[in-house]
């Protein structure tokens, strides 16, 4: 390969020496070889390396695009590179195209006064054209008042069934149960749960007919619905200990 001898500053980018270096081919850019140039780029980068040149973070990143196309050429399937190279080619015939353009704008300009002009400041419209379905707008508004909503320090009302929420310890239930034991003789298991005006009530009940049966104070006979509760007579002294 022959020793490349640009220089830097005659390349406004990493596109114009690609450019330079297809031109040396004398074919067009859909004919060039690009793997050819790839090489040959890089090794002008390293060149420019080599000499402790400071090289341009475009040509660096051009350099480190060009290696991972040739890279990905290497592999058995190779449809990913074949689309690189393609997307490369779009792009240097689109910058081929611009400096055609702007040197024939160059050369019009040749012969007559110009000046530059600074870029006026124009103020921004800010009136909203956009036309939307009335449901769009409907949905959009019921986020906005959700999220205004959840920014607010949630309602007395949502703390009421927790704050007022009545607790029913297992200790009072004790007396009740030994108070219907005694005026009815006997008791359904169920009948114990079916005036019961909250869960914390009913849960008291069981847990108390449970201790009850463990100290012997109570029987339970039979299964399911129709088992029967009676009270232990000579056991109404007995301790009851239950840990809240």
């Amino acid at each position: 390969m022959e020793k490349l001898q640009y220089k830097l500053e005659v390349f406004e980018g990493p596109m114009d020496l690609l450019l330079q270096l297809i031109g040396k081919k004398k074919v067009s850019i859909n004919d060039v070889p690009i793997l050819e140039i790839i090489e040959q780029y890089l090794a002008y980068v390293r060149q420019m390396q080599e000499e402790d040149l400071d090289v341009s973070s475009e040509f660096l990143e051009m350099a480190a695009r060009l290696l991972y196309i040739k890279t990905v050429s290497l592999l058995p399937v190779h449809e990913e590179a074949e689309k690189l190279v393609e997307e490369l080619r779009g792009e240097l015939t689109e910058y081929q195209d611009c400096k055609l353009v702007a040197a024939k704008l160059h050369d019009c300009a040749k012969g007559f006064e110009y000046y530059q002009h600074p870029p006026e400041k124009i103020e921004a419209d800010l009136t909203y054209t956009r036309i939307h379905e009335p449901f769009l707008i409907f949905k959009s508004y019921l986020a906005a008042v959700g999220k205004g909503q959840r920014r607010l320090p949630p309602p007395v009302e949502a703390f009421r069934g927790i704050v007022a929420h009545k607790i029913v310890s297992v200790t009072s239930r004790f007396q009740v149960i030994i108070d219907r034991l005694k005026s009815a003789g006997g008791h359904r298991f169920n009948a114990f749960f079916e005036q019961s005006t909250s869960r914390s009530e009913m849960v008291a009940t069981f847990l108390a007919l449970l201790a009850m049966v463990k100290a012997k104070r109570i029987t339970v006979e039979g299964e399911g619905e129709n088992a029967a509760v009676t009270l232990v007579h000579g056991r109404e002294e007995a301790q009851l200990d239950y840990d809240e």
